[in-house]
């Protein structure tokens, strides 16, 4: 569904730390937002990030507030049904390479898992199911589907409705209690600055009546980088998935490879010892996920790099005009740290992929060669982890904070989602997070949501 029409098919601005690439942002255009189009991971992640966000924002944010949340959710979260043996041989290659095997989604996770998956008996199971369709006949409940959001109206400082386009006709919503925007880290923002909340310079700029000087709206974007290498092997993996015996499977059954969430196992790791909590995570694909799929898959191999979990770098958005159909400009900052720490991190967890690579049980499945970058193994090993960097780095869906909640003034919104300056109008998505997990942000997205309801209805 990458680059369809249930795809808001963003691009980044070029990147300096990637080689001055541009980098694709798939983000859902479809009921379900991007819990429609995502790899289906169920990864909360650390407690103590949680915690984190206790601090920034907060009691009602911590762990111990969230944990029951998390447990109750209308999301299924289920074990794979049918993984590729090619899964269980990297599992047990990261034991010969000295780490442990655990089991998924502990409070602490120190090791490699096979993935959860948001799955239902073999099936995606996304938001739209899980909260939509239970409530789909509940006559306090309309869903208007192709409907672009041009901005919030206000009286003053309260907000009243939106107003938006349906194939070139505006219509208007009132609401006679709150608004609730869930547009994500990237059109939430954009629909706050073309309502009038943002940095004034900016709103100024495209001609946009300033309601509230808040500079932070669409600042202090942090996502997860991901640098994949993929090295040949003879077959078995999901390239063969949609061949006819595969897809007889998964209807009939609900088995086979058309049940694989790709990354069908991942790890958390430290790459400096003296680390309190892992910095990177290793994701594992029994498939060449060479360019995201987008040009096809280029042979049988196996996918493995790190996840950056706590980037100092930043990113931002910014509006390209004040027209609501424009897309915004999306700078993601990636490895742009002054200090070069995001950067070495990247290239000892490489180095650390590439051992795990280098374990009898990988070696005996592959053959050397690179699928991607194509003839890598002719390079020496600085220049081979520097290529894999800059040219096959790209990003793991996670962006979030461009909404940032706090307890602090400059704080977009308050710990009750409630945006600051304005009266009845909260955000309940991943623009809020005060700082990105160490983990997917599917999970804390849903939990965002559930906290929202809470908070609504008391």
């Amino acid at each position: 569904m990458f680059k369809s029409p249930f795809d808001w098919n963003y691009e980044t601005t070029p990147q300096p730390g990637l080689d001055g690439r541009t980098v694709y942002w798939p983000r859902g255009k479809v009921l379900g937002g991007s819990s429609s189009i995502n790899a289906m991971m169920w990864v909360p992640g650390f407690a103590a990030d949680y915690e984190n966000w206790a601090t920034l924002a907060g009691p009602s944010w911590g762990w111990q507030e969230l944990a029951p949340l998390f447990e109750s959710t209308n999301i299924s979260s289920a074990e794979q049904r049918d993984p590729r043996p090619l899964t269980s041989t990297f599992l047990h290659s990261v034991t010969q390479a000295g780490y442990r095997v655990e089991e998924a989604n502990s409070a602490q996770p120190d090791g490699f898992t096979q993935t959860r998956v948001t799955q239902l008996n073999g099936t995606r199971h996304n938001t739209s199911q899980a909260y939509l369709t239970p409530a789909k006949s509940r006559a306090n409940l309309t869903v208007r589907t192709g409907a672009h959001v041009e901005k919030v109206n206000f009286d003053r400082q309260t907000a009243t409705g939106v107003s938006y386009l349906v194939a070139d006709q505006r219509f208007e919503s009132t609401a006679r209690k709150e608004i609730v925007l869930s547009g994500g880290a990237v059109n939430t923002p954009q629909t706050l600055m073309l309502s009038g909340i943002g940095d004034p310079a900016q709103l100024n700029r495209h001609g946009i009546p300033v309601l509230v000087d808040s500079p932070e709206v669409s600042q202090n974007m942090r996502d997860h980088l991901v640098s994949l290498a993929c090295l040949e092997v003879a077959g078995g993996t999901i390239k063969d998935a949609t061949k006819i015996g595969n897809v007889i499977k998964y209807l009939t059954r609900r088995k086979g490879m058309l049940t694989s969430n790709v990354a069908e196992a991942y790890g958390f790791v430290r790459t400096d010892d003296a680390l309190e909590l892992p910095d990177v995570e290793m994701i594992f694909a029994p498939v060449a996920y060479v360019q995201e799929g987008l040009n096809g898959i280029p042979g049988h191999g196996v996918s493995l790099g790190p996840i950056l979990l706590q980037p100092k770098s930043r990113g931002n958005i910014s509006l390209a005009s004040s027209d609501p159909l424009d897309k915004v400009i999306i700078d993601a900052g990636y490895l742009s740290d002054p200090e070069g720490a995001d950067r070495a991190t990247m290239l000892r967890a490489l180095r650390m992929a590439s051992d795990i690579f280098a374990t009898t049980s990988m070696t005996e499945v592959t053959n050397g060669h690179y699928l991607s970058p194509r003839g890598a193994e002719r390079l020496p090993t600085d220049e081979l982890l520097s290529t894999i960097l800059e040219q096959n780095s790209h990003t793991l869906y996670h962006p979030t904070s461009t909404a940032r909640m706090g307890t602090d003034a400059s704080s977009v919104v308050d710990p009750q989602l409630r945006v600051r300056g304005v009266d009845r109008l909260r955000i309940a998505d991943a623009s809020v997070m005060p700082e990105i997990i160490r983990g997917h942000t599917h999970a804390p997205s849903v939990v965002i949501g559930e906290k929202a309801a809470q908070l609504l209805r008391s």
